[in-house]
C-alpha cells in the first residue's frame, strides 16, 4: 500500500512539474540568452525522477503482490513467476500508459541534453509541444486510468495475469514496441518547432534523422518479436495474419520507413521538405490512432488485452487536438522555401519519392482494411472481417514496380544521371531471374503470370543488393545491410506463401489420418501438473516422404484466471518449419489438429534482424 501511495504522489508531482516547465520555458524563450536556462534542465531532471519513481513503485507493488492496488489485483497472482509479475506492470492498460509516459519524459530529457548546439527557440518550442503531449498523458492517467487505485478491503489473492501474456518474448515485446511508438513523439514535436522557427533545413534534417532511425529500429524489432510470439503461441502458424492490432503497428512502420528515406533527401539535397513534414506529423498520428483503436475496445482482436470505450473517447479528443494544432501550424505558419529542382527528374531523389508514394499506397490499403469494418458496422450494423484475400489483391500487384524501383534506386546518382541506353549486364540478370522464377512457379497451381513476375523481381532485387556489397563508393554499409535484409525478407515471404502446406482435421487417441504425403498417428495424451497450470501434451507421430517426426503439442490449463492456451510444437530447420498445434473439440473426445509445412520461416526472422542491424548501424554512423 505504501508504494502505491508513493507512486501516486510521484505521478502527481510529475504532472505539476510539467506545468512549471511550460512556464519556465516560456519565460526563458523571451530572454535574449543563447542557451537554455539551467532551471529548465533541473526541472526536466526532477520530472524524469518523479515519473521513474512512480513506475518503479508500480513494479514493486507487482513484485510484492500488493493486492490493495487495483491493477495488481486484476493482473497478478502470488504464484506467478517473478518475470511475469514484472511484465504484468505493462501488461495492462494503466501500466502500459505509465510506461509510455515515462518514455515521453525520458525522450524529451535526452533531446534537450543532446541538442545544445541547436537554436534556442527551436529547442524550447520542441520542449513546449512535447510537454503538451506529456500533460495529455498525465490527464489521461490521473483522471481515467490511475494505476494506483486503492481497494478496500484488501483482497487476499489476485485474479492473475492473462496466461497468453505469460511468455518470455511477450514480456519484453511491449516496452520495445512503445519505444518505437513514442519515439515518433519527438519527431512530431521537433517538426512543429522547426516550422514555428523557420528551421526546416538540412541541419535540422541531419539532427532529427537519428530520432527517426531510432523509432524505426525499435518498431521493427517490436513487430518482429510480436510476430514470433504469435507464430508459436497463438497456434495460427505463419508470420503475419492481418490481425487488426498487427495492422495498427504496421501503419506507423510504413510511414517511418518512408520518412527514413525522405529525410535523407532533405539532408542531402534540401528537397521534399513539405513531404517530410507531412510524414513527421503522420508517424505519431498513426501511433496515437493505434492507441485509440486498441484501448477503446473498437477493434476485436486476440491482441486486445486491455480496453475501455470510455477511455477511448479521451484518446480520440486528445488525438484530434494534436492533429488540429499540427495541421494548423503546417498550413498557416510554415512556408516552404523555393529551390532549384530542375534536375530532380531521373535521379536518386526521384526513385525515393516514387517508392515513398508506393509505401503510402500500402499504408492506405492497410488503413482501409482495418477501419472499414468498423465504419460499416456503425452505419449498417453489418459485421464483416477483412482478411488476406483483400490485402493480397490490392498489395501484390503494386509490389512489382516497388521492388523494381528499389533495385535501381541505390545505383542512381544525386541530382541527375547519365543513362546508357541499355545495361546488358542488368538485362541478362533479369532474364535469368525470370527464367528461374518461371520454373519455380510452373509447378504450382497459382497465378503463373503474376507470381512469376513478382518472384523474378524479388530475385532480381536480392541479386542486385548482393552485388552492391562489392561496389565501392556507392552507399554506406548500413544501408546495404538494411536493403539486403529487406530483399531477403520479401523473397522469403513470397516463397513461404507459394509453398506453404496445411492439413486441418479432427482426430482422437489411437486414430490416424492419411494425407497425400503420409500419415498422422495420434498415439496418446500425457498430463502433468506445473507450477501454475496443468499441462496436457499430445504425442503425435507423423510419417511424411519416408521420414518420421514426433510432435508433442501442448494444451495449458490455467486456474488464475481459468484459461486454456495452445502451445505448438515446431520442428525448425534451415529451409522449412513443420508446425503442429492441437485444440479441444467441445462435446466429444476428438482434438482438432493443424499440421503445417512453412518454408523459409527462419529466413523471415533473420532478414528482419538484418534490417534492424542496418538501421542501428546507420544510427551510430557519423556523417
Amino acid at each position: 500500500m505504501f508504494f502505491s501511495q508513493l507512486g501516486y504522489y510521484c505521478l502527481f508531482s510529475g504532472f505539476i512539474l510539467s506545468i512549471i516547465i511550460i512556464f519556465i520555458a516560456y519565460k526563458d524563450l523571451r530572454l535574449k540568452n543563447k542557451l537554455i536556462a539551467s532551471n529548465v534542465y533541473y526541472s526536466l531532471s526532477f520530472q524524469l525522477l518523479f515519473v521513474l519513481s512512480s513506475f518503479i513503485c508500480l513494479i514493486v507493488s507487482f513484485v510484492k503482490s500488493d493486492f490493495t492496488n487495483e491493477i495488481v489485483y486484476n493482473n497478478s497472482h502470488s504464484t506467478k513467476p517473478l518475470l511475469y509479475k514484472i511484465s504484468g506492470t505493462w501488461g495492462n492498460h494503466e501500466g502500459s500508459l505509465l510506461l509510455c509516459l515515462l518514455i515521453l519524459v525520458l525522450f524529451i530529457f535526452v533531446f534537450i541534453i543532446n541538442s545544445k548546439q541547436e537554436p534556442k527557440k527551436y529547442q524550447i518550442f520542441t520542449l513546449l509541444f512535447q510537454q503538451l503531449i506529456i500533460i495529455g498523458f498525465f490527464f489521461f492517467l490521473i483522471l481515467t486510468s490511475n494505476p494506483f487505485n486503492h481497494l478496500f478491503p484488501s483482497p487476499k489473492e489476485g485474479l492473475g495475469l492473462n496466461p497468453i501474456l505469460q511468455d518470455p518474448i511477450l514480456a519484453i515485446h511491449p516496452p520495445i514496441l512503445y519505444l518505437g511508438y513514442i519515439g515518433s513523439s519527438i519527431i512530431l514535436s521537433s517538426s512543429i518547432a522547426a516550422m514555428l522557427t523557420d528551421y526546416v533545413n538540412q541541419k535540422w534534417a541531419a539532427g532529427i534523422k537519428y530520432w527517426i532511425i531510432f523509432s524505426w529500429f525499435f518498431l521493427t524489432i517490436g513487430i518482429l518479436l510480436g510476430s514470433i510470439w504469435a507464430y508459436y503461441e497463438l497456434g495460427w502458424g505463419g508470420f503475419w495474419f492481418w490481425d487488426p492490432v498487427e495492422n495498427i503497428s504496421l501503419m506507423p512502420w510504413l510511414c517511418l520507413t518512408a520518412l527514413v528515406h525522405s529525410i535523407i533527401v532533405l539532408e542531402k539535397r534540401f528537397l521534399l521538405a513539405t513531404w517530410t513534414l507531412i510524414l513527421c506529423i503522420s508517424s505519431f498520428t498513426l501511433s496515437m490512432c493505434g492507441t485509440f483503436l486498441v484501448r477503446s475496445g473498437i477493434l476485436n482482436s486476440v491482441h486486445t488485452f486491455a480496453s475501455d470505450p470510455k477511455r477511448g473517447v479521451f484518446i480520440l479528443i486528445f488525438l484530434f487536438f494534436l492533429i488540429f494544432i499540427s495541421l494548423f501550424i503546417f498550413f498557416t505558419i510554415y512556408k516552404e522555401k523555393k529551390i532549384d529542382n530542375k534536375n530532380f527528374f531521373l535521379s536518386k531523389e526521384t526513385s525515393i519519392l516514387l517508392n515513398n508514394w508506393f509505401m503510402m499506397y500500402f499504408l492506405s490499403v492497410v488503413l482501409i482494411g482495418t477501419i472499414y469494418p468498423i465504419f460499416l458496422e456503425v452505419l449498417s450494423n453489418e459485421k464483416i472481417s477483412v482478411g488476406p484475400p483483400f490485402f493480397n489483391k490490392l498489395l501484390v500487384p503494386f509490389l512489382i514496380p516497388f521492388l523494381f524501383l528499389m533495385s535501381i534506386g541505390p545505383n542512381l546518382k544525386w541530382i541527375k544521371n547519365n543513362f546508357k541506353l541499355i545495361n546488358w549486364k542488368l538485362v541478362t540478370i533479369f532474364i535469368i531471374t525470370s527464367l528461374i522464377a518461371y520454373f519455380i512457379i510452373i509447378k504450382t497451381k497459382i497465378n503463373i503470370l503474376l507470381m512469376t513476375i513478382l518472384l523474378s523481381v524479388s530475385l532480381y532485387l536480392l541479386i542486385i543488393t548482393i552485388r552492391d556489397f562489392f561496389i565501392k563508393n556507392q552507399i554506406n554499409i548500413s544501408q546495404k545491410i538494411a536493403h539486403f535484409g529487406f530483399s531477403l525478407l520479401v523473397l522469403s515471404i513470397i516463397l513461404n506463401t507459394i509453398f506453404s502446406d496445411e492439413i486441418i482435421t479432427n482426430i482422437k487417441q489411437g486414430e490416424n489420418h492419411k494425407f497425400n504425403k503420409g500419415t498422422i498417428y495420434f498415439e496418446k495424451i500425457n498430463s502433468s501438473e506445473q507450477k501454475n497450470y496443468i499441462s496436457v501434451k499430445g504425442i503425435f507421430r507423423i510419417k511424411e516422404n519416408n521420414k518420421e517426426f514426433v510432435f508433442e503439442p501442448e494444451l495449458r490449463i490455467f486456474n488464475q484466471p481459468t484459461t486454456i492456451t495452445s502451445e505448438a510444437d515446431i520442428k525448425i530447420s534451415l529451409f522449412e518449419d513443420k508446425f503442429l498445434v492441437m485444440n479441444l473439440v467441445k462435446g466429444n473426445d476428438y482434438y482438432n489438429i493443424r499440421y503445417q509445412t512453412k518454408p523459409f520461416m527462419i529466413w523471415i526472422w533473420l532478414s528482419t534482424i538484418l534490417m534492424g542491424i542496418g538501421g542501428i548501424l546507420n544510427f551510430f554512423r557519423r556523417n
